[in-house]
């Protein structure tokens, strides 16, 4: 059953490399994860991308808050 399988893919995050015993050491979020292009190691920088992923992801909460409004108001979101 499909149930079963999501059970068994949240064992294994849990007790993988992203659960409790992963190393104690790291930051929260940080994976090891370096994608070309947009990891720096400038503080600065990612200060400013951290903020500007922040602002872009509020702004898109926003949208689809509009969109429910307007599929409530008039019946299609279109």
């Amino acid at each position: 059953p499909g149930w079963l399988q999501i059970v068994a893919y949240c064992l294994y995050c849990e007790s993988g490399p992203f659960g409790y015993n992963a190393d104690p050491n790291r930051k929260p979020g940080e994976l090891g994860w370096r994608p070309i292009g947009l990891y720096s190691a400038d503080p600065q920088v990612r200060q400013r991308r951290l903020a500007a992923e922040i602002a872009n992801g509020r702004l898109a909460m926003m949208a689809i808050i509009g969109m429910f409004f307007q599929d409530g108001l008039t019946g299609s979101a279109w």
